[in-house]
């Protein structure tokens, strides 16, 4: 997950951040960072021949992006759920984009779509790699 720079300028971070706990995933990484263009281009390279990809790498290295590493059970899956809809007028409410997003451009976040996808990711933003840890709070959120 990343949020973007305008949820980062919209004070937004904490919001997500508690969305994501509060439905039982862990947070195994975090980081705070301005986005080189080298980053950014190798981030949405599968959009490099879009027409919108310029303003996207100018939009995503514009100030701060909060990057996350979350775990849980199908994840991805549960994470674009809440997430929702690209669009946020088109996001169902209750889903961050649907309660806080009103455009395409500004949606605030970014999740990973497949497990690959996720792979390549955390690799480009956490090459250092991410914690292990375990949650006391699991075992009220999984059956056994």
């Amino acid at each position: 997950m990343m949020v973007k720079p305008d949820g980062v300028q919209r004070g937004l971070v904490g919001e997500i951040i508690g969305r994501f706990e509060r439905k039982g995933l862990r947070l195994v990484g975090l980081k705070s960072m301005v986005p080189s263009e080298n980053i950014a281009r190798a981030h949405y390279d599968v959009h490099k021949e879009r027409p919108f990809f310029p303003g996207l790498i100018k939009f995503i290295t514009s100030g701060p992006v909060v990057c996350m590493a979350w775990h849980g059970v199908e994840a991805i899956k549960v994470a674009r759920t809440l997430i929702g809809a690209t669009n946020g007028r088109d996001a169902t409410p209750g889903t961050i984009r649907g309660d806080f997003g009103m455009d395409m451009g500004y949606n605030m976040i970014h999740g990973s779509d497949a497990p690959e996808t996720a792979e390549f990711e955390l690799g480009l933003w956490f090459p250092e790699g991410t914690m292990e840890w375990s949650s006391d709070h699991e075992k009220w959120v999984y059956e056994s």
